[in-house]
């Protein structure tokens, strides 16, 4: 049996169906919709896969509906523009005959320029914290059994919460957080399409989560609606996605049942090598 990194990769890998056409399997969960980390992941391969020697520096992608995880998902690449330096592409995602999202990236050719970036914040070293996993045991024994399980499923990525918020009783929070994360096996380091997928797939876990803080809710009580509307990446250095990265999150606003999300992944050197902005759908049903 595969690790749940492992299984990452596979689901990671399409298959080529015809020039420009891709398909994509979902994990074998009790999801109820494809998780959109998984699809950005996904379409970034699905674009990678048409490009050569360029290295994706942006992408900007909207989630339309929700993805069945029980169906492939095929994934359209149109070749925009291929030109001296920048090559963009643009990809569709497929469902049941209809778009279920689409993203729009750009490739460049590296090169050098001048160079500058914010600090990354004081905090707490991942050593010296529990994991998400260690987290999760302390409160299940108080969630259904359905619930339980989910919280309990192997996950592909490791976190430590900085500043976590409790499951069952939130008390309301300043709208930052800050985690460390990691992938739990080593990914082959020549592979920077791999790379950037799997650190996408990581940026949409817990990112919409930050604008709920301030409120005092969990989704663990069903009481809540959420989904990603939107989710914009910029990449910036080089990075090794089984070493541990500091993602400071932030939200700025959250109106009309909308949160507006901002998040910067550091090295644990203090490089800055990814910049992320989400906007999702917030709904509260007491």
């Amino acid at each position: 049996m595969t690790d749940a990194i492992e299984d990452l990769i596979q689901i990671l890998d399409l298959e080529n169906i015809e020039e420009n056409l891709f398909r994509g399997h979902s994990p074998d969960v009790s999801w109820q919709r494809v998780f959109g980390g998984q699809v950005i992941g996904q379409a970034m391969i699905a674009a990678y896969r048409t490009v050569e020697d360029r290295v994706c520096h942006s992408l900007h992608a909207y989630f339309i509906r929700p993805g069945d995880p029980k169906v492939p998902i095929v994934y359209e690449v149109d070749r925009s523009r291929d030109g001296k330096s920048f090559t963009t592409r643009r990809v569709v995602a497929i469902q049941h005959g209809k778009q279920i999202f689409n993203l729009a990236a750009s490739f460049q050719v590296p090169e050098q320029g001048f160079e500058h970036q914010a600090e990354m914040p004081i905090v707490a070293m991942p050593e010296d914290l529990p994991s998400e996993r260690e987290l999760r045991e302390e409160v299940a024994s108080r969630l259904p059994e359905d619930m339980a399980k989910h919280f309990a499923r192997p996950r592909p990525i490791e976190i430590k919460p900085v500043n976590p918020q409790h499951y069952i009783d939130p008390e309301p929070m300043e709208p930052t957080q800050y985690i460390w994360f990691r992938a739990r096996k080593p990914v082959p380091e020549n592979n920077i399409a791999l790379s950037q997928s799997i650190l996408a797939y990581a940026s949409d876990m817990t990112l919409l989560d930050t604008c709920i803080r301030p409120h005092g809710v969990s989704w663990v009580s069903g009481k809540l609606q959420s989904a990603s509307l939107d989710h914009a990446m910029w990449f910036h250095q080089p990075f090794k996605a089984n070493e541990w990265m500091l993602y400071a999150q932030d939200s700025p606003s959250a109106s009309g049942a909308r949160g507006f999300n901002r998040g910067s992944v550091f090295t644990r050197d203090g490089r800055l090598v990814a910049s992320v902005a989400q906007e999702g759908l917030i709904r509260y049903r007491p």
